[in-house]
């Protein structure tokens, strides 16, 4: 089995970037869902309740991220000034101290989503615990949903657009790390495995929400593939597709590295 692609997506439910190679830390790849819309209340804002969040589309350039809407677009740095004002932000259960990136920020924003909302960063020193039911030894995460890491098999992806009428692509499953080869879902069921030189443990699989139905190039949302996933992937009264992750070793990964399990749930 080999690393096919590596994504990271730097504000929290905005478009991904894909990347040949990444260095891995504690709370997920470098710059993954390290920035973060909020609205009035400082409560976290997806694509959930805004899918024409799937439109503001992110990229890479060599110390910013250029972030484009519509024909509209923002330079962002990677790293606001440590000397912007703190506030406390809200992520599931999670509050969160954060930094806000400043006021041109979040009226750009605002104004292309036709919402009031501001931009807050997390920086990698502050404190979000991952589950204490399934961290091994106090792993910290991002702003991502719950875990620093997602993998997804192409073949999981193929097993489930064979079900389907329309094939979806991977951007509707957001993934850290996809690979080719293997059995589909075989994810599901690994435990200590290695990405190239990388050791990591899957904790969890991944329950899927709406995400998954809005179109990310038009952010239209629709009933799949949550309806077919239900008829094969639900468990407990939850639909699961990709498995969760915490890093044992902090390396780079890349795309062709060997992956070896070696241990399973």
């Amino acid at each position: 089995m080999t690393l096919k692609e590596i994504w990271i997506y730097p504000v929290k439910s905005l478009g991904g970037i894909s990347l040949s190679s990444s260095r891995v830390l504690e709370k997920g790849l470098v710059n993954d869902r390290r920035f973060m819309l909020v609205d009035n209340e400082n409560n976290f804002m997806t694509q959930r309740d805004n899918p024409e969040m799937a439109l503001l589309k992110v990229s890479l350039k060599e110390d910013s991220f250029l972030i484009s809407f519509q024909g509209e677009t923002l330079i962002l740095p990677i790293q606001p000034p440590e000397s912007n004002d703190v506030d406390e932000a809200v992520i599931w259960n999670d509050t969160v101290e954060v930094i806000l990136v400043g006021t041109q920020f979040d009226q750009w924003f605002s104004e292309m989503l036709g919402k009031k909302c501001r931009l807050v960063y997390f920086p990698e020193t502050n404190s979000r615990p991952v589950d204490y039911n399934y961290a091994k030894n106090n792993e910290q995460v991002s702003l991502a949903d719950g875990y620093p890491f997602l993998i997804i098999g192409a073949n999981s992806l193929q097993d489930l657009n064979d079900r389907l009428d329309i094939p979806l692509p991977m951007n509707r499953f957001r993934p850290n790390f996809v690979f080719s080869g293997g059995m589909p879902f075989e994810e599901d069921s690994w435990r200590n495995f290695s990405i190239g030189n990388n050791r990591f443990v899957g904790l969890k699989p991944c329950a899927r929400c709406t995400i998954t139905t809005i179109d990310q190039n038009t952010a239209e949302k629709g009933v799949e593939p949550l309806v077919t996933m239900a008829g094969f992937r639900k468990r407990n009264g939850k639909v699961f597709f990709g498995q969760n992750l915490i890093a044992v070793d902090y390396r780079e990964v890349k795309v062709g590295d060997e992956i070896k399990v070696e241990s399973y749930q």
